[in-house]
């Protein structure tokens, strides 16, 4: 496990850090986040495009789904394999999602100790012992991103700057709520459906920003980035021709 860790995780993100620190003029520690976000966000794009195509496939895919539950409402098992062959059909895997949340939760663990560690600074200090043969030692560490902020510190700012992010991407991501039938009878399924959008849509952006102040900035800063990344990935899925290979 600790060879996975520093393999895959760690030492490639303080490295990445290293590199652009060493690259940036005045060394800022917060630009070098930033670039490093980037990065780490361009070699995962095959997978966060993968996931946000699917989550714009389901809202599609919806009627159909819908239609498999209504004609095999009482042959489970045969609505199990209707619905898998839906989702073959159109290429979509619905558990894409969960696998980049497993891919980014390492990174942003990785970023926060690789800035602040044990309550005792890694940084400024470089630690060349984790440095790859061609990664220079910077000359310049500097801490206070944008001669603003500390980044090791906490910062509201970028914290709700996070959440607000967090909040539209959310809303981009999620299908429009459906207006209830009042006559309709009362459904676990739809209630739960709808409470767990509310939940994504209101109460995940206020623990990103819980999270993004309780740690320090630079986690606030890679929610932040990562987040107006995330919904540029969704305008590219929902505006440049990213279609399922079926029809509706």
């Amino acid at each position: 496990m600790n060879f996975i860790w520093h393999s895959f995780f760690f030492d490639p993100i303080y490295n990445s850090l290293v590199f652009f620190i060493d690259i940036i003029p005045g060394g800022d520690v917060g630009i070098a986040i930033i670039f490093t976000v980037i990065l780490v966000k361009t070699i995962i794009l095959p997978v966060s495009l993968k996931a946000a195509r699917t989550q714009f496939a389901m809202q599609e895919l919806e009627p159909k789904l819908t239609k498999i539950k209504e004609d095999f409402k009482d042959k489970r098992e045969l609505q199990a394999v209707k619905t898998m062959e839906l989702f073959k059909e159109a290429k979509v895997n619905p558990f894409s999602s969960i696998l980049l949340l497993f891919i980014q939760i390492p990174i942003v663990l990785a970023l926060y100790f690789s800035v602040s560690r044990g309550g005792g600074t890694l940084l400024p200090a470089i630690n060349t012992d984790l440095l790859y043969s061609f990664i220079p030692t910077p000359e310049t560490v500097n801490m206070i991103f944008l001669g603003i902020m500390d980044i090791t510190q906490k910062s509201m700012p970028l914290a709700l700057l996070a959440g607000v992010t967090q909040y539209i991407h959310t809303k981009l991501s999620l299908p429009p709520r459906k207006a209830r039938d009042p006559k309709a009878e009362p459904n676990f399924k739809d209630d739960f459906a709808h409470s767990m959008q509310m939940q994504m849509r209101y109460v995940m952006p206020v623990i990103i920003i819980v999270v993004a102040y309780t740690i320090s900035a630079a986690i606030a800063l890679y929610f932040t980035i990562s987040n107006l990344m995330a919904i540029a990935q969704e305008y590219v899925v929902r505006h440049k021709g990213l279609k399922l290979p079926i029809q509706k």
